[in-house]
């Protein structure tokens, strides 16, 4: 079974129900600044962490005398708009004693179904990460449409893992676990402690979410499990509502485990692995030999581009013999390509009027 100690990158998931008071519409600072010291604590011995937070629309509603209950979708955008200033003040005032920088970070469904948004998605995480920030990741309900929303920030905080290579994701929830009935109606509800696979049998267990402000149930919940398992990232259901919840975690309160099917960069690969290529890029002998000891292509090994290709599309590497070497996702369109290949990373800025990435492929996103 995982243990939260054990993380290397980790993504925790904060629902509107924890961050904000039922009824008030107040946020629960006490909570928060709880959850600070835990956030604090854990990067502390080595561990990359992002936060998934709920709670902008929650907020704003409360500053704008919007009624409880369903909001229309312009109503929503407009409380979202006021709340989210809010809520990332709010994890700033709490992590900042703690020397921690944060970094705020709106996405919508199609950053993660565009193939170029995903990889630039990708790519702002990771220099975050790199330069030691806390990301606090939401959906950009201001102006994400019903047909581009994730729905819930459960699948958000999936997606959110499987983009950063998270190893591990915790849902601070409502319940304590996955449980075999609602735990509320059913005293006879067993919770699992670990779940090795998601069968048919588990998914006939989740039921739908109770509470008044989380979108999302338990149904939401094992889907997010899916997604993250099968990219590498094991799961975990634990109870948000007490202060320190990650703390009372690592201390043996309550949670179910899934399991992870295979390790992130694994998954990665064989993700890319199965994409079909759209052109190819010939290596000279010197680039082979880079790629072989796994660096990433520079413009500078690169002697002939094929095909019509958009940055972030697949494409097939050749060596100079015109063998395969391997299949990678360009940072560069074929025309760009064409006009770098053979010059120094250096010669980027000059030759394309602005400042590109230094490689053409990053050896992250190249399979062989």
């Amino acid at each position: 079974m995982a243990a939260l100690t054990d993380a290397r990158r980790l993504v925790v998931k904060i629902g509107s129900a924890l961050l904000v008071e039922a009824g008030t519409g107040a946020l629960r600072r006490d909570w928060l600044v709880s959850l600070a010291q835990d956030v604090a604590r854990i990067r502390a011995r080595g561990t990359q962490v992002i936060l998934v937070s709920s709670g902008s629309i929650a907020l704003g509603r409360r500053v704008l005398g919007l009624p409880q209950g369903a909001l229309a979708l312009e109503q929503s955008q407009a409380a979202a708009a006021v709340g989210q200033i809010r809520l990332a003040r709010a994890y700033e005032e709490v992590l900042a004693p703690h020397g921690i920088i944060t970094g705020q970070v709106l996405v919508t469904l199609e950053d993660s179904t565009d193939r170029r948004r995903y990889l630039n998605s990708r790519a702002t995480m990771e220099t975050l990460l790199g330069l030691g920030v806390t990301p606090i990741v939401n959906e950009n309900d201001t102006i994400a449409t019903d047909e581009i929303r994730y729905g819930d920030n459960d699948r958000l905080a999936a997606q959110v893992a499987v983009t950063v290579g998270a190893d591990q994701l915790i849902l601070l929830s409502d319940v304590d676990g996955f449980y075999s009935d609602n735990p509320n109606i059913n005293n006879d509800a067993q919770r699992f402690d670990i779940i090795g696979r998601i069968t048919p049998e588990i998914e006939a267990m989740a039921g739908d979410a109770l509470s008044g402000l989380s979108k999302g149930g338990m149904k939401t919940k094992l889907m997010a499990a899916r997604v993250a398992t099968e990219a590498g990232c094991a799961m975990a259901i634990t109870l948000g509502s007490p202060l320190n919840p990650l703390l009372q975690m690592e201390n043996g309160a309550n949670a179910t485990w899934f399991s992870a099917q295979t390790d992130p960069q694994a998954a990665r690969k064989r993700w890319i692995a199965a994409m079909k290529p759209r052109g190819e890029i010939t290596v000279d002998a010197g680039a082979q030999r880079a790629l072989g000891q796994g660096k990433s292509l520079l413009p500078a090994g690169i002697v002939a581009v094929g095909g019509s290709f958009g940055r972030g599309d697949p494409v097939t590497v050749l060596g100079p013999d015109g063998a395969r070497v391997g299949l990678g996702l360009t940072r560069y369109t074929a025309a760009e390509a064409r006009q770098i290949m053979g010059h120094r990373s250096s010669d980027i800025e000059e030759m394309l009027g602005y400042k590109g990435r230094a490689v053409l492929i990053h050896r992250d996103d190249m399979v062989f």
